[in-house]
């Protein structure tokens, strides 16, 4: 009975099956990078600042900044204690929610736009009591840009922060409740602490989420100069009058998103 011995992979043949790799790899990488020196080469940079001084710019970036925020600032008050109670709950209630809060992940930012206007509009289930009660309108406002940004950017917060106080050891709950820390303050001074870093880095990848929304935003607050135009919808008004003012606030833009990659280098990157 003879043995088979398994032949070592020789120095030249891994150089070659990494090759067949090598091909599509590249091309991966050109997907991404070509479009991205198109940009920088079609930048007319000597002028760069006179563009983003356009009417329509600095407008759209201060809304943009101000809006974004304040979603910023809802996610982490409202995303937060409920990342914190789907990492330390189990069970079918626990798996349908977060299926749920995953929904606006995947849904085109569009079709979200109009279940916002369904809901918040002037015959919605909830803005029409609102509207009846307060005269108060919620779509085509600044506050169907604040809801639109926070409906597609609250579940990249939460998913974050929820991976990140999961991999908290529970042990460290259970000590403190033993020294008589009620579920309020093991929250306030265990898992906050323990779980910063990934607190941060959903905080960045929300902001980054909320500052690039454009579909649910055009869809239930519109596209107002002064108003509702964030600057993504300044970009696509920009780029058919004067295409270098959407240029440059493009690459204004893709310098904030390299930040925010710079941000989460650290928690993602080695």
């Amino acid at each position: 009975m003879t043995s088979k011995t398994s032949t070592p992979i020789t120095g030249r043949s891994a150089l070659r099956g990494r090759g067949v790799l090598f091909v599509p790899a590249v091309l991966a990488v050109l997907l991404v990078v070509l479009p991205l020196i198109g940009l920088l080469l079609r930048t007319e940079w000597t002028s760069l600042w006179t563009h983003l001084s356009a009417p329509v710019v600095w407008p759209a970036i201060r809304l943009s900044i101000i809006t974004t925020v304040v979603t910023l600032v809802l996610a982490i008050v409202l995303g937060t204690p409920l990342a914190w109670l789907l990492s330390r709950t189990s069970g079918r209630l626990a798996t349908w929610l977060r299926a749920v809060l995953t929904v606006p992940v995947v849904l085109p930012p569009v079709v979200g736009g109009v279940a916002l206007l369904m809901a918040y509009g002037r015959n919605g289930f909830v803005g029409g009591p609102i509207f009846s009660a307060f005269g108060v309108r919620v779509p085509f406002t600044v506050y169907a840009v604040i809801l639109a940004q926070l409906f597609v950017s609250l579940p990249f917060y939460v998913l974050s922060v929820e991976g990140a106080m999961r991999s908290v050891d529970q042990r460290y709950d259970a000590i403190a409740a033993t020294l008589g820390a009620s579920p309020t303050r093991v929250f306030m001074r265990v898992a906050l602490p323990l779980a910063g870093p990934g607190i941060a880095a959903g905080a960045a990848l929300a902001w980054a989420r909320a500052l690039g929304e454009f579909g649910a935003t055009i869809t239930f607050a519109g596209n107002f100069s002064g108003r509702t135009q964030t600057a993504p919808l300044a970009v696509y008004v920009a780029l058919q009058d004067n295409p270098q003012a959407a240029i440059a606030l493009s690459i204004a833009m893709l310098t904030v998103s390299i930040i925010v990659l710079g941000m989460l280098r650290g928690r993602w990157m080695a």
